[in-house]
């Protein structure tokens, strides 16, 4: 089977006269003083919101730290905050994730943990995809003796649209290795980070 080639990516123009079509399509006048600049800012926030797609996550884990005095109990970053966006809606996802390690002779330094979270966040998601994402990452570059992601969130497609149920939140989790295979270890991650077992 023939593998299909990446789109080219549209020139700023074409993003710009996107965004115009849009608006006009929803009933607007894009001549209006409060919408002639929206196509360049929607362009700039989708730059920012996007980011992800330019850099690798991979990398962020890159630079370890082996002087631990043979630590190896758990490391957890919890209420890591990220926006992201549906990939089904292109609504606002806004969560939080808790990220655990079990290290085996290296760690990393904590704020990497959340750019790894970041990077993922900035792109179009399903939250089971990105929790899957995140814990992959850590598991392959670290390769530590387990990881835990617990992502918590509210999804607009849900709340501003369709069934607009608000204050519902998401909770996905991704245990590998050690949280997978022991259940007191998986117990005491979700202890530190506030879930009930």
């Amino acid at each position: 089977m023939k593998k299909q080639r990446k789109p080219r990516k549209p020139s700023r123009r074409q993003a710009e006269e996107a965004v115009r079509t849009l608006l006009l399509w929803a009933g607007e006048d894009t001549r209006r003083e409060g919408l002639v600049d929206t196509p360049s800012r929607v362009a700039r926030a989708y730059e920012d919101w996007f980011s992800g797609y330019k850099v690798n996550p991979y990398e962020f884990l890159e630079r370890t730290f082996e002087e631990v005095e043979g630590y190896d109990e758990m490391i957890v970053l919890r209420d890591i905050e990220f926006e992201s966006h549906c990939e089904h809606h292109m609504a606002p996802i806004i969560g939080k994730a808790h990220v655990g390690y079990l290290p085996r002779n290296k760690v990393v330094g904590i704020s990497k943990l959340a750019r790894v979270v970041e990077a993922y966040a900035r792109r179009f998601q399903v939250q089971e995809k990105m929790t899957a994402q995140v814990a992959n990452c850590i598991q392959d570059v670290l390769q530590p003796q387990g990881v835990a992601v617990v992502i918590e969130a509210s999804h607009q497609c849900m709340t501003t649209r369709g069934i607009h149920k608000s204050d519902v939140t998401m909770v996905t989790s991704q245990m590998v290795g050690g949280f997978r295979s022991d259940a007191r270890t998986r117990a005491e991650f979700l202890q530190m980070i506030g879930s009930p077992r």
